[in-house]
């Protein structure tokens, strides 16, 4: 062996190096080393997180999904809400679902999201179209829940999910399945809604209200309990003059309340139910809760591609 050509110790290099034979790693080389062996920590760390000790694999935490209702003084609506929130866990066990109430009954809203930890949340309305508890008394409630990343998720209707359950309550009334040519030209049904003075709102029941013509065949007029016109006896008495003897009233309410009961009372025929726990209603719930996390995924993809 000369000088100029020293033995080497192979056993010191690095399996799968870059370097030559003989050759010092330099600082560099060990720094993107350590860079690489501390992402594969971490991405191991990662994927163990996810993995539970019976071996099973972990889901990520989903945001709470709480259920924002209107509150009545009526307690069949608090159990109806509370009963919602039973069939909207069992279609999606392991989620968090919580109630919080605008106004009337325990636990109002506010109380709700202090009392969740902090992290992300989705507030699903138990409303049926946009106005005044939409466009203000959520969002203000939701800005006070500092420690939570909040989304809001678009009322319930209109959807054909929530024809699906006015249908399903209106058979149960006695509505007939099979309507004759002669059943079409003197049946007729009046959407009873709470009402608003947001137009907006007048515009989603008119919308929910021809989703439901179409599905039963006959005119559906949409009429309100307070605040807009036509009121439900007003709606009646125009269908019978246009010839319908036979006008069912469709209860286009959540749950059981004052406003619910007197449109049922003006009905000349059959009255049907509020939607309530339907199964169009608790999967409904979770559509617009999935809605709103892809909203707010999409939200953020965006904002990353434009930064």
């Amino acid at each position: 062996m000369t000088a100029s050509n020293p033995p080497r110790d192979e056993s010191t290099q690095p399996s799968g190096s870059s370097l030559s034979p003989g050759t010092a790693p330099t600082d560099g080389h060990l720094d993107s080393t350590a860079q690489l062996m501390n992402r594969i920590t971490s991405q191991l760390g990662s994927q163990l997180s996810l993995v539970a000790l019976d071996g099973r694999r972990r889901h990520p935490e989903s945001p709470a999904l709480v259920l924002v209702a209107h509150g009545s003084r009526d307690p069949r609506a608090l159990s109806t809400v509370e009963t919602l929130a039973e069939r909207v866990r069992e279609l999606r066990p392991g989620l968090s679902v919580r109630l919080g109430h605008i106004e009337l009954n325990e636990p109002l809203l506010p109380d709700t999201l202090a009392a969740l930890r902090p992290g992300r949340a989705v507030l699903v309305p138990l409303l049926l179209s946009r106005g005044y508890h939409i466009k203000q008394d959520i969002p203000e409630a939701a800005a006070e829940a500092s420690h939570l990343n909040i989304r809001i998720a678009a009322p319930l209707g209109p959807h054909p999910l929530l024809v699906e359950a006015l249908y399903a309550r209106l058979v149960e009334a006695g509505w007939s399945t099979r309507l004759s040519a002669a059943d079409r030209r003197s049946h007729a049904v009046v959407l009873a809604a709470a009402g608003s003075r947001d137009p907006d709102a007048a515009t989603d029941t008119q919308r929910t209200a021809e989703l439901l013509a179409e599905r039963l065949g006959v005119p559906v007029v949409p009429a309100y309990a307070s605040a807009a016109a036509p009121t439900v006896p007003d709606a009646v008495r125009a269908l019978t003059a246009r010839g319908r003897h036979r006008v069912a009233v469709a209860s286009y309410f959540t749950a059981p309340g004052r406003f619910a009961s007197e449109c049922a009372e003006a009905a000349p025929w059959i009255a049907a139910a509020p939607m309530g726990a339907h199964a169009a209603m608790a999967r409904l719930v979770l559509h617009r809760y999935d809605e709103a996390l892809v909203s707010s995924a999409a939200a953020a993809s965006l904002h990353l591609a434009t930064a």
